[in-house]
């Protein structure tokens, strides 16, 4: 199911998934990512260096990949261009050719559906359910099936309110701590009393990281963090991690956005790219 809740003007959204919170956010109808916003755009520079081209769009500018259907264009051209991925750290959005006509000028044609419609693509059947008529009002034309429910979103506020901590809490006594950084996030896993049980000190760290991977991958995904991410595992010598690739891989294989397991590093981070198309959760909490 997917829950919608309206709070002062920013509608919370949960998509939950077999009985667990799979991803949250917030949107913003009266300011939105622009993520699916179709321009009318005027190709304004190539970029050979970027391997594409700059797009006026009329107050603003994005950059069209060649890989995405700038390499035909040239400068002055008026193309018709979707956003693809939000703007972000000073950069204008990035785009990719929409179908149809462009306009006479430069601007905005029409809006996206927001992240709700991403929820809606990922589980087609789920039933969304709001605990506002205005809100139910707002988003019918586009969802027609919508139940209303006062407190819809009750038996999910704590974990909801945890996502907006820095730590992670994590099975068996590990936590996760995330700190982003303009060029990359880092997650460091600190095991607290999690090793501490009997036996060999590798073996155990070992089986602690197994453990604790699912609800890591999970904790990602629920975040919406993109981009490069380094995550340094507890304890293990950095050439044994490795052996946590086929545990790292299967997890990220079930988050939609396809994240990457790129390796490991010679201090042994483990270094998984992960698509960036909406802002992450701690770019957009009040």
């Amino acid at each position: 199911m997917i829950l919608a809740s309206l709070r002062a003007d920013v509608v919370h959204l949960a998509l939950i998934e077999r009985g667990t919170l799979s991803e949250y956010t917030l949107w913003r109808p009266d300011a939105p990512d622009g993520v699916g916003d179709v321009y009318t755009g005027r190709i304004s520079a190539r970029v050979s260096a970027l391997g594409g081209v700059f797009v006026d769009l009329g107050g603003a500018t994005g950059f069209l990949p060649d890989s995405a259907g700038g390499k035909a264009g040239s400068e002055g051209d008026v193309v018709a261009v979707r956003v693809a991925r939000a703007a972000q750290g000073g950069k204008g959005p990035r785009l990719a050719l929409a179908g149809g006509e462009p306009g006479l000028k430069p601007g905005l044609q029409a809006r996206g559906l927001g992240p709700l419609a991403d929820f809606r693509a990922l589980q087609p059947e789920a039933l969304v359910i709001a605990d506002d008529f205005a809100l139910i009002a707002m988003i019918r034309h586009h969802f027609s099936e919508i139940e209303y429910k006062p407190d819809c979103f009750a038996p999910i506020e704590d974990e909801v309110a945890a996502l907006a901590e820095p730590v992670a809490v994590l099975p068996g006594g590990a936590r996760a701590t995330i700190s982003p950084t303009p060029a990359l996030t880092a997650i460091d896993i600190d095991a607290g009393p999690a090793t501490a049980e009997r036996g060999a000190k590798a073996g155990a760290q070992a089986r602690l990281n197994r453990a604790i991977i699912p609800e890591l991958a999970r904790q990602i995904r629920l975040r919406n963090l993109g981009g490069a991410i380094l995550i340094d595992f507890a304890g293990m010598k950095a050439g044994a991690r490795a052996s946590l690739s086929p545990d790292l891989t299967q997890a990220l294989a079930r988050d939609p956005l396809k994240p990457r397991l790129l390796g490991f590093t010679s201090l042994g981070f483990a270094e998984v790219l992960r698509p960036r198309i909406r802002p992450p959760l701690h770019e957009i909490l009040p």
